[in-house]
């Protein structure tokens, strides 16, 4: 089976490449390959590539600068995967698309199911929200993953940018009413490879209704997942300096993006239909911390 893989150089993209390894001949299609913010070269890039399924973890990220580069987002995230799935759809190739807990408005405190009804906060969930109708518009066989919180030993993201300022700060605040699930890269990417392995895997899409939810399991604060963080990686022999890790609430931290408060997923159906159980988020972490406190060690000598 001939894969193609976009945002390869990305958190998920990345561990993706690495959790296919072995599983199936992938087609690594960085920016220069596949580049979704021009629209008009997406059908004939996929034609030179002709995969038998598509795995989109490509998208644009940067929550609050999307505020003020509407268009840029809404290209990258609402307008790409459409023409995607429209090739997809016309050439039978089912797709499997990354999404967000965003697309919810954050209210309540149970977790979300997949039916229902969004209500994003900010132009980020706003773009993702239309790159799932624009999905759904094309009607070929697809599978939308929505996800939280997603982080990675490498790249730019919370458990990095913590981990530098305990380096750097005795103090931290971190905002502690806003509650969810870290997922790491290699959960999602993991439990994309357990899933394309699946026999009758577009029987099973349409069995998701081509929609399920994939994160860690448990819930925490981002200052639980931040007090998590640090007290892991100096168990691990990381110098850092942070004494103290303050929660605060939302309104003394604000930011340009609206970020919804609850961020549960309800993670039955992925299980129910692809037999996907994940790991707790602590568990999870572990994995991950074990990998930057390596990078964070002092160099002997």
């Amino acid at each position: 089976m001939r894969v193609l893989v976009t945002g390869v150089t990305g958190q998920v993209g990345g561990a993706l490449l690495g959790a296919l390894n072995g599983k199936a001949n992938v087609v690594a299609a960085p920016r220069a390959v596949l580049d979704l913010a021009q629209a008009e070269t997406i059908a004939s890039a996929l034609d030179r590539i002709a995969p038998d399924l598509i795995i989109n973890p490509a998208a644009y990220t940067a929550v609050d600068r999307a505020e003020d580069e509407r268009d840029l987002a809404y290209r990258i995230n609402g307008e790409a995967p459409g023409h995607i799935a429209s090739w997809a759809a016309s050439h039978g190739v089912p797709l499997i698309h990354l999404s967000t807990d965003y697309v919810y408005d954050g209210s309540g405190e149970r977790p979300w199911r997949e039916d229902d009804v969004t209500g994003p906060l900010s132009v980020y969930g706003a773009s993702k929200l239309a790159g799932e109708d624009a999905i759904r518009a094309a009607k070929g066989p697809h599978l939308i993953l929505r996800t939280s919180w997603v982080y990675a030993a490498k790249g730019t993201n919370f458990l990095r940018t913590i981990a530098r300022l305990a380096a750097e700060r005795p103090e931290l605040r971190i905002v502690a009413d806003q509650i969810g699930a870290p997922t790491s890269a290699q959960v999602i990417a993991h439990s994309i490879a357990r899933m394309i392995v699946s026999s009758d895997l577009v029987g099973r899409f349409a069995a998701a209704n081509g929609l399920v939810h994939l994160a860690t399991s448990g819930e925490t604060s981002w200052h639980g997942f931040a007090s998590a963080i640090v007290d892991g990686l100096k168990a691990r022999g990381a110098p850092l300096k942070a004494q103290a890790i303050v929660p605060i609430r939302t309104e003394d931290y604000p930011t340009k993006a609206k970020r919804p408060g609850n961020s549960r997923l309800d993670l039955t159906r992925a299980q129910r239909v692809f037999g996907v159980a994940t790991p707790h988020w602590q568990q999870a972490l572990a994995a991950e911390l074990d990998v930057l406190a390596r990078e964070l060690a002092p160099q002997a000598g």
